[in-house]
């Protein structure tokens, strides 16, 4: 509820702790129809690696031109489907064979065991039981750190010349790559430095502290974050250590493939492997399809943080205009330039996975091993489910890379209230009844056994009633065959399990009807620190009256606000120039179809 606090409205924009130290595809099962998409073409091979003495000034070098801006919503398909499938029947005349061994034999050498485990590679008897196919879990959770992300950062950070070891290193992150970069400086001996934005939770700074590490808490994003890392990084002389778009980078990552192809007995048929930036799965498929190009390498996105699914259909790297932050381990809007060339020329398609899928994955992984895995960490896993049962696959080996475990403790409310949804075992509904005596006796009588999880009932005309309610279903033709008996019975229901706004906000707003004029309806995604609603409040009120407010927390990556603000029609441009210089992402949504239902 930090967002909630009231706070001074400017925050200070480079905030030091008071203790911290300073430091100077053919997929054959199942024809469908499929969608049309704008193929992408055969990547120019990526350079060699960087040289480590220019390991500073690499990522300070101007870009040309500027890249699109796309809108997640620009690129969905059904869950479980490949799309976004790079293009190979075209070619620059470029020999990618020399870089392809310079990745192999730095995979091969690499000294990540210093600091990292072989992480198990463990059969999911339950999930593999349910799919019909032996699903193996690459457990990269089980790292020291928690997450993959330490083999990269280590990997980079080993081949620098112990002189620039001696002038530091310094990274941005907000989570994973921060703890692995201090773990690894550590183990080598250099002094880290660590720019987290002042949203970042005490949690993860602390623990990044704990690792010997100079913290620094500056700017309210992310970008901000890294702007203040980089600079700093040439005013110092330290090495900065990207996230995931650097070469050496991206070897470490790929001995998780070296490591499953050495662990896996028998015939694969795909690996699922999450994506952010992109450099876990370039890391993996570098390595896997030169020594066994028939083994799949599939990425899986969240459905609103698609970067690297968007960047291929579209044939170039672009830049999301906004990116949800559910999943906030792969919430980026733009992947990196090294890793995008490698996802070109060798993966094999991108799956996109809903916020519901996620949280099942994180109950299925529970119920599996007893460990809960960050959103992030169980993406791999809600998409090769969905894949499993889109293309009917039977009998097969397929891995999946759980990736990290480092979960917000506030986000597992959000978990527990979606899983059943995104397993299909529950399913949100509303029903129109007459506004009369027996009604409601009738419909109780019409839903008969099934499991009424939810119900949500107000008065609000003399000739209608709306109910919302969640019921336990078993099978999809079940939840079907009780719809056909309410309509049959004159009943309208509306299957609303799908609308996040019905999820996250007008469920709890059932009663709530009003008659406001001019009533503009947007959903905004608050960042989660102190005076982020004074912010809000600054830019609207006392201008326009606010006559609708709900919030709903996910932890450190933000809050989900369902705001009514009065705003006459001829304000309309004034308001929009408003919500675009107040910075947070936003929606007006009065024409959704769920709201009409239930509010209007």
């Amino acid at each position: 509820m930090d967002a909630l606090r009231v706070a001074p409205t400017q925050p200070p924009l480079l905030r030091l702790h008071p203790l911290r130290k300073m430091a100077i595809c053919p997929f054959s099962p199942r024809p469908r129809s499929r969608p049309f998409f704008v193929a992408a073409t055969l990547s120019t091979p990526p350079e060699a690696a960087h040289s480590l003495a220019a390991a500073v000034v690499e990522d300070l070098a101007p870009v040309a031109p500027p890249r699109p801006r796309v809108s997640p919503d620009s690129l969905q398909y059904p869950p479980g489907y490949v799309g976004a499938v790079p293009n190979r029947s075209r070619s620059d005349g470029r020999d990618g064979t020399i870089n392809a061994m310079n990745y192999l034999t730095n995979i091969l050498s690499s000294k990540v065991y210093d600091v990292a485990i072989e992480s198990p590679l463990q059969l999911a008897p339950k999930l593999s039981g349910r799919l019909g196919v032996k699903v193996w879990l690459k457990r990269e959770d089980l790292q020291p750190v928690f997450s993959f992300k330490l083999r990269g950062a280590y990997n980079m950070m080993a081949k620098l010349p112990r002189e620039m070891l001696d002038k530091g290193v310094i990274c941005s992150s907000a989570g994973n790559h921060a703890q692995g970069v201090a773990l690894s400086a550590k183990r080598l001996n250099c002094s880290a430095v660590i720019a987290m934005p002042v949203t970042t939770p005490d949690i993860k700074w602390k623990s990044v502290e704990a690792l010997g590490a100079t913290v620094v808490l500056v700017g309210d994003s992310y970008d901000e974050a890294q702007a203040y890392a980089k600079k700093r990084a040439v005013e110092e002389g330290r090495t900065f250590v990207h996230p995931f778009d650097h070469p050496d980078v991206i070897m470490g990552q790929g001995t998780i493939g070296m490591e499953i192809v050495r662990q896996m007995q028998g015939p694969l048929h795909a690996i699922f492997v999450p994506i952010g930036g992109g450099g876990l799965i370039a890391g993996i498929a570098a390595y896997v399809k030169r020594v066994s190009p028939q083994v799949k390498i599939i990425g899986v996105e969240p459905t609103d943080a698609n970067a690297m699914a968007l960047s291929l259909h579209h044939d170039q790297r672009v830049i999301l205009d906004q990116v949800g932050g559910f999943a906030d381990g792969v919430a980026v809007k733009e992947v990196g330039e090294e890793t995008f060339g490698i996802c070109k020329e060798l993966i094999d398609g991108v799956v996109l996975v809903n916020r519901d899928s996620i949280c099942a994955s994180i109950k299925d992984m529970f119920e599996e091993k007893r460990n809960i895995l960050e959103p992030a960490g169980a993406l791999a896993l809600a998409g090769a489910e969905a894949y499993c049962k889109y293309y009917g696959l039977q009998g097969e080996n397929i891995v999946v890379i759980t990736s990290g475990a480092n979960m917000n403790f506030d986000k597992l409310r959000v978990v527990t209230e979606l899983a059943n949804v995104g397993r299909k075992q529950e399913a949100v509904l509303a029903t129109v009844m007459p506004e009369e005596p027996g009604s409601f006796k009738q419909f109780c009588q019409l839903v008969g056994q099934m499991n009424i999880t939810e119900f949500k009932y107000r008065y609000n005309s003399n000739k209608k009633a709306v109910v919302l309610y969640s019921v336990g279903v078993h099978t999809v033709s079940e939840l079907r065959a009780m719809q056909e008996k309410m309509e049959s019975s004159q009943l309208k229901t509306f299957n609303l399990t799908e609308s996040d706004l019905v999820k996250d906000h007008l469920r709890y707003l059932m009663g709530g009807r009003s008659n406001v004029q001019n009533e503009v309806l947007c959903r905004f995604t608050f960042p989660e620190r102190p005076g982020a609603l004074m912010k809000f409040l600054d830019s609207f009120s006392p201008r326009w009256n606010i006559s609708l407010f709900h919030y709903r927390g996910e932890g450190e990556t933000g809050a989900n606000v369902l705001v009514g603000i009065q705003v006459p029609k001829n304000e309309m441009d004034v308001f929009h120039e408003r919500a675009n210089r107040l910075g947070y992402d936003y929606k007006v949504v009065n024409n959704d179809d769920d709201f009409q239902l239930l509010m209007h």
